[in-house]
């Protein structure tokens, strides 16, 4: 069964699901105006893979001596058979990175057939540090933050985050050659990336007042259909359900940071009266925020 914990560090706000046994995805999502430090215990046995799907963070290593940057859109491997690698990675201020803990026992019978094409599985290379930075393709993208953004019951979670961790991983080990192209014929074109990657900030910016569908498609210069299919896409959901999801974990991490009320956390993402807020809270957590406060203060 997949579990998950949950933990509130300072306005940071830290996720840890539990795919299969030693199998986990990590989500470090950072809305506060300073930089947060996640930290995790990680032995020997495990391959990490990082994501940055927002913003920027940086990793550090040997007792901080060495550390490593990672940025919106890039993405880092990880593998060290000779000493325990624990995460510590200061998130930047309005930063979101997602992590994939596997344990390479695992991680070799994904790819027994194939060992030869994973250049570190290969015979000589299995007791060899390994490390590798790379860029998130348009298809990471759209499961990194269907991932992050999920919006579903309850029941079907367990599944729906499994399905999506072996996605990610098959796709990060895709042949370079056969990318994204034909699964995404718009992403092509990197011009409507960018317009679709300014559509988003210009949603989150005025998120207590977000303009029409309309309105973004003339800001950006793009026809509204076009808007609405590129943003599908590369977020795996529609704008105002991309929007609707932000404002919850926005609202989440004000709310766990202790420093605002619920009238007044309500009030910053949009809802002018607090009984819609309340609503709103409950359908996306299943609990109102004066409980998910409490939570936190026991």
């Amino acid at each position: 069964m997949e579990q998950l914990s949950e933990k509130n560090i300072a306005q940071g706000i830290y996720e840890e699901t539990i795919i299969e046994e030693g199998f986990f995805v990590l989500k470090c999502s950072n809305e506060s105006d300073d930089s947060q430090l996640f930290k995790r215990e990680v032995s020997t046995h495990f391959i990490q893979f990082h994501f940055c799907v927002k913003g920027s963070a940086s990793f550090s290593f040997n007792n901080g001596n060495y550390r490593l940057p990672i940025q919106e859109g890039t993405s880092l491997l990880l593998y060290n058979p000779q000493r325990d690698l624990p995460i510590e990675v200061a998130v930047s201020p309005h930063s979101w990175v997602l992590s994939v803990l596997l344990p390479i026992k695992k991680f070799h019978t994904l790819f027994s057939t194939d060992a030869h094409y994973i250049t570190f599985l290969s015979e000589e290379n299995k007791d060899r540090k390994y490390y590798k930075d790379g860029k998130i393709s348009p298809s990471m993208s759209i499961v990194l933050n269907q991932l992050v953004n999920y919006n579903l019951h309850p029941s079907i979670k367990s599944l729906y985050f499994k399905g999506k961790a072996y996605e990610l991983l098959s796709l990060y080990f895709n042949r370079e050659e056969d990318v994204d192209v034909e699964q995404c014929p718009f992403l092509v074109d990197e011009q409507n990336v960018a317009k679709i990657k300014k559509a988003k900030e210009i949603v989150i910016s005025r998120m207590a007042e977000p303009p029409t569908l309309q309105e973004i498609a003339d800001e950006i210069q793009l026809p509204i259909n076009k808007l609405k299919e590129g943003f599908k896409q590369i977020y795996g959901d529609s704008v105002f359900s991309f929007l609707f999801d932000y404002k919850m974990e926005v609202a989440r991490q004000l709310l766990a940071s202790g420093s605002h009320n619920v009238n007044e956390v309500g009030l910053k993402v949009g809802y002018s009266t607090a009984s819609h807020f309340i609503a709103a809270f409950k359908k996306k957590f299943g609990t109102t925020p004066k409980k998910f406060v409490m939570g936190f203060t026991n």
